[in-house]
């Protein structure tokens, strides 16, 4: 294949979702999520458009099942050109001494320990050349966000850490801050916000990608 290949993880809906549509006219794009309904949809409005994916209806935190996603790929096609990590989990807000041990525990595995073995998975398919992108949110230390929050920073300071490592020897790796989009994972979090004020993800994901030197 010639074509680009665009792993996307957290690709169902969403900032995630408008990335995969903005990146196929350039890339065939292999999406991850949970959600088979949401990814053959994603699927059809990417082919409607004259592109291509290959969906992947798995959960980040099951290793095994990206270690043979991940495998997959290099069998198939030998590398990666870009990752984006959109994938993320939104625990409800509380105040730090009533968070959840439940949430607390699918937070850590979602939105740190994930994001820790997919970056070692992932790595060697960018290899030099290859591109990865994390979406900064920075709530740490919010009010009834501490669970959210803390898992958020550890993602992108894992990310950070990564970006410094590679500097001279790549894969080049960025975090970039979307704007404010009317997804559910806000939904969650500010259930009154005047939506229509809000940047749709397909235009906010357009921004990011011309941000990233991507469009």
């Amino acid at each position: 294949m010639t074509q680009k290949l665009a792993l996307i993880t957290g690709a169902s809906r969403g900032l995630g979702a408008a990335l995969a549509e903005a990146l196929a006219p350039t890339h065939h794009i292999i999406a991850v999520a949970r959600t088979t309904g949401a990814l053959e949809e994603l699927d059809d409005r990417i082919q409607a458009a004259g592109g291509s994916a290959t969906l992947a209806p798995m959960d980040v935190t099951d290793a095994g099942a990206m270690a043979t996603l991940c495998r997959g790929i290099h069998d198939r096609w030998g590398q990666l050109d870009l990752w984006m990590h959109s994938a993320i989990y939104a625990a409800p807000l509380s105040p730090a001494n009533f968070a959840a041990g439940k949430d607390w525990g699918k937070s850590l595995a979602v939105n740190a320990s994930a994001t820790a073995q997919l970056i070692s998975y992932i790595a060697p398919l960018l290899g030099q050349s290859g591109q990865a992108a994390f979406f900064d949110d920075p709530r740490a230390g919010e009010k009834f966000f501490g669970t959210y929050g803390t898992t958020k920073a550890a993602q992108i300071s894992l990310a950070r850490s990564w970006a410094a490592e590679t500097v001279k020897t790549g894969p080049k790796v960025s975090i970039v801050a979307p704007n404010p989009m009317p997804t559910a994972l806000r939904a969650r979090f500010f259930p009154g916000e005047d939506r229509d004020k809000l940047t749709a993800p397909m235009a906010e994901a357009k921004r990011l990608l011309t941000e990233l030197q991507l469009a």
